[in-house]
Formats: structure tokens, C-alpha cells, sequence
């Protein structure tokens, strides 16, 4: 069945919660396949290090309602356990007065729960509750009857005699009570501007995950969450109608793959910097015939040999910026192959990374490809929010006019903005105009809006066709 771990609102310690469910699970030596409701990239990392295995956005607006059941039946029989993440409070979702529904909970946890037909694990922060828990719970309970709450987990509980308060309150409910974690102070994972700090960066990481399997092990219920856990599949209507196109879909990547005398070697840069990737993404390029070839613009000096394409996610280049600049080598390498026609796809950090400079949160320039005449500066104001991107004008992925749905997270802006930009973007839940966004080159695509292509397969195959034509002029790119 699996369930979700909501909060009641951002905040309350879902991250932790399911974190110590995964280690304590993975530490039994079980198979478990974790998901992540919305658009974030940091905590799939943490589930896939506790897990050995890749997590899985489950994202309705950036993909589909039947892409999230598919995929998580997909992903979920392959193992024993599921367990999926929520995001922000149970009922946080965005209105969608567009296009698909009207319901104000849109892609929000309780969306997924019902699209999944699965129950709801409540986390609650007690530390400055005490009878009026009840209340929260109650209402949590009932404000929609199409959600099921299986029981809460109470975090931050102070002492025996908080707990116990906590407890009486919670008895009129008759709801089950299947966790208790105490105040943490030795648990913490530390953050900075946009969220905890990724796993790749954090040395004493293994230390952190055995004390919350540790946790995990003493603090639940696991005679009445191991049921809840055990997957079983999930069908609707759309979802079946997904599965039997997904055969059609699949012998078109055949023939695209078969039509090639080789993989398509494609650059992808991963490293402390540039991490932000979405697994179905990577899995799309490789069943579209690609051979991915991870490789870092902060440590490496020389490009991979015989690539055809190049594709740099988002991250934190602002943090590394010193050391990609002082990295020469490697700057003259991309800039060069990318002035040669080497397809490029370059989301948010990416894009930053082909500006002219990084400029810091201390003011500092640092000189980066310069592919595009502008400067990245980083601010205190974050951009946040779907967005739906309007192509304004043809491009090696898109034709104009097409509608593409996308995130942006990010603290930095352009100092100069495209002449020729890209898209014309709007935020998804109310239309509100955002402005002019992305850069098109004939062989570059370079915008803050992260994309899922789960939905989307035209755009990893354009990206490969394109790179598929490549070819080198010199032979320093290619050898």
C-alpha cells in the first residue's frame, strides 16, 4: 500500500521523519523505493543515499496526473517498501484555474495521496502544543473525507510529561499514535540558501544517517507501519490508458537507437556544483540511445572524449565559483566546444555557469565561459514558483509557440536579459505575467526553468537528434 509522511505545515520535520524510516528500513537490510512529491532536488538526495536508489519526483504540474501513478507503480514493484515524501503542509498545493482542474490543492501532498489512493502519515510539531494537538489532528482528519489519516507522528516532544499531556489530548480521537521522536540536538543537517545542504558536501553524512536509523529504530510503531508500507499496485483508468501507450512509446525509442551505429555520448556535469538532476530525465536519454558520461567542471581538466552533446543542470555554482573559474582549463574546453555547435542544454546553475561572470553574495566577480553576454548576481531575493513558458521563437528543442511547464528556484538574476529571449513565462496558478526568460542560440538552451521531461520525451529526443548531427571541427573536443 505505502503511504505519505505531511506535515501539517512547512517545517514540522518530514525530511528527518522519513529519513529515520529509510535508514531504520534500510539498516533490516530490505528494498525500499522512495518518492518525493513536487519539484525538489536536495531531499531526493538524501533518500537515495540512505536507499542506494534513485528517488523519484512525483509531480503533477511538471509531468501529468497519470505520469505520477505510472511511475510510482513503475518504481514501487520492484521493491518490498514505498514510502513517499510529502511537501509543505498536507493541503499546500497551487490552484489551477487554467487548464486542468480548479481544486486549490493541485499537486499538493493530499493530491498525490488521492491520486495514489494512498494513506497519510501526520507529522506534528508539538514543541508548543499541548492539548490543542487534538484539535490540529481533528481538523487534518476531517477537512477532506477523501483523505485518509492513518495516524501522526508527534516530533519535538519535550518530556515524559509533555508526551503525556500530548497523549491524553490525542485519546478522544481514537487515532493511531505511530511515532514519537524527542528534540534532536544531535541530528541536524545543516542548510544555506536554498535548502539543506547537499549530500555530496557533507563528509560527516554517514555518522548523521546512522543516528537516524538509530532513531528510526526506537521511535516508531513498526508493528503498525510495516503493513502500511508493503507495496501493492495502484491502477486508474489513466494510468492503464499510460501503460498500454507506453509499448508504442518504447518501440519508437527502439528505432531511434536502432537507427544509430552507436550511443550518443553526452557530457553531463556532476559534481559539488552541479547536481540538480532528475533520475527520469538521465533514464530518458539513455533509453533514447544516449551513453551519459558524468564528469566534473570543477576537478577535471579536460573535456570527455568523442562527445555529441552537453547538458549542465542546476546547483550551486555561486558556492564553487572560485574554483570553476580558477579551473582555466576546462572553461576554455566547454567554451570552446560550445563556439564549435556542440548541442547544449544548461537549466539555472547551468546557465550561470555560461554568463560572462558569477557574481557573489560578497560582490565579487568571477569569469566564467562567457558564452552569454550577461552576468549572474546573486541577491537576497529568491524566485520561486511553476511557471508555464511560452517559446517565443524556434530553437534546436522547441517551436515557437509551444507551451512548456517548468520550476524556478534560484537567488540569483541576469544583469542584462536576451535581447531575443526564449519564453514569455507565467506563473502557473494565476497567470500573473513573470516576463521574458532563457537564451536560444542556434546550438544553446539556457534558462532558470528546471523541466521534468517525464511527459515531455520530444525533448530529450530533439536534444539527441540534434547532437546525433554534431560534428567536430577540431580534434581537441573529440580526442
Amino acid at each position: 500500500m505505502s503511504f505519505i509522511i505531511a506535515g501539517e505545515r512547512s517545517g514540522v520535520g518530514k525530511t528527518t521523519v522519513t529519513l529515520a524510516l529509510l535508514a531504520s528500513l534500510c539498516r533490516s537490510g530490505v528494498k525500499v523505493q522512495s518518492f518525493k512529491v513536487g519539484p525538489d532536488y536536495i531531499d531526493p538526495m538524501f533518500h537515495q543515499y540512505v536507499t542506494g536508489r534513485p528517488c523519484r519526483n512525483l509531480d503533477p504540474v511538471l509531468t501529468s496526473e497519470s505520469y505520477v501513478q505510472e511511475c510510482f507503480n513503475r518504481h514501487s514493484s520492484r521493491c518490498e517498501y514505498a514510502l513517499v515524501e510529502g511537501v509543505m503542509g498536507l493541503f499546500d498545493g497551487v490552484g489551477n484555474s487554467s487548464n486542468i482542474t480548479d481544486q486549490m490543492d493541485f499537486a499538493s501532498t493530499a493530491h498525490t495521496a488521492r491520486l495514489l489512493d494512498i494513506p497519510v502519515v501526520l507529522v506534528i510539531d508539538c514543541s508548543s502544543l499541548s492539548g490543542s494537538v487534538a484539535a490540529i489532528a481533528h481538523g487534518y482528519c476531517t477537512f477532506d473525507s477523501r483523505i485518509k489519516i492513518a495516524g501522526l507522528v508527534l516530533n519535538r516532544v519535550g518530556s515524559d510529561r509533555h508526551l503525556s499531556l500530548l497523549k491524553n489530548a490525542l485519546k478522544r480521537l481514537q487515532l493511531p499514535i505511530l511515532g514519537v521522536l524527542r528534540r534532536q540536538d544531535n541530528i541536524t543537517i545543516p542548510d544555506r540558501h536554498l535548502g539543506l545542504i547537499p549530500t555530496v558536501e557533507l563528509p560527516e553524512l554517514d555518522n548523521i544517517i546512522h543516528r537516524l536509523a538509530d532513531l528510526g529504530d526506537s521511535c516508531f510503531n513498526w508493528e503498525k507501519l510495516l503493513p502500511l508500507l508493503q507495496v501493492t499496485e495502484v491502477l486508474s483508468s489513466d494510468v492503464i490508458n499510460f501503460q498500454r501507450n507506453e509499448p508504442q512509446r518504447r518501440r519508437e525509442r527502439r528505432e531511434i537507437q536502432e537507427n544509430q551505429k552507436s550511443k550518443i555520448r553526452i557530457a553531463v556535469a556532476r559534481d559539488k556544483a552541479f547536481n540538480f538532476y532528475y533520475q527520469d530525465n538521465l533514464d530518458l536519454l539513455v533509453e533514447l540511445g544516449a551513453e551519459l558520461i558524468f564528469w566534473s567542471p570543477l576537478e577535471d581538466t579536460k573535456l570527455p572524449k568523442d562527445i555529441k552533446g552537453m547538458y549542465f543542470c542546476g546547483g550551486f555554482p555561486e558556492v564553487f565559483a572560485q574554483q570553476l573559474a580558477a579551473n582555466i582549463n576546462i572553461i576554455q574546453e566547454v567554451r570552446k566546444a560550445i563556439l564549435a555547435g556542440i548541442p547544449t542544454i544548461a537549466e539555472c546553475g547551468g546557465l550561470m555557469y555560461l554568463c560572462e561572470n558569477i557574481i557573489d553574495f560578497e560582490g565579487q566577480y568571477w569569469p566564467m565561459l562567457g558564452i552569454l553576454p550577461t552576468s549572474a548576481q546573486m541577491d537576497k531575493r529568491l524566485t520561486l514558483g511553476y511557471r508555464r513558458a511560452v517559446v517565443l521563437e524556434n530553437s534546436f528543442l522547441f517551436d515557437a509557440g509551444t507551451n512548456i511547464y517548468g520550476h524556478e528556484f534560484h537567488r540569483s538574476h541576469l544583469i542584462t536579459n536576451p535581447q531575443q529571449p526564449l519564453f514569455d513565462t507565467y506563473r502557473y496558478d494565476c497567470e500573473e505575467n513573470t516576463g521574458f526568460e532563457g537564451w536560444n542560440l542556434p546550438n544553446v538552451h539556457a534558462s532558470y526553468v528546471h523541466q521534468h521531461w517525464g511527459e515531455s520525451v520530444e525533448i530529450p529526443q530533439m536534444f539527441l537528434e540534434q547532437s546525433l548531427k554534431f560534428r567536430s571541427p577540431t580534434s581537441e573536443i573529440t580526442s
